[in-house]
């Protein structure tokens, strides 16, 4: 198996007081809770959720 490219993303502010959509896109990025890491493939489905909430999380290459 080839290796896949990851992304890995932080949340570093909380969802409190945000859209519903903005909550549940950080929970399908695996990311409940404050400065929780998740390392995930670099699809176009998750670029598209980081740019969604891009304002609560970081990302690193």
């Amino acid at each position: 198996m080839a290796n896949k490219k990851t992304i890995k993303v932080t949340q570093i502010k909380s969802p409190i007081g945000r859209p519903a959509d903005q909550r549940a896109t950080l929970i399908g990025l695996g990311l409940n809770k404050m400065y929780k890491t998740a390392e995930l493939e670099d699809t176009s489905a998750v670029r598209g959720m980081i740019k969604k909430v891009a304002h609560l999380v970081k990302v690193e290459e």
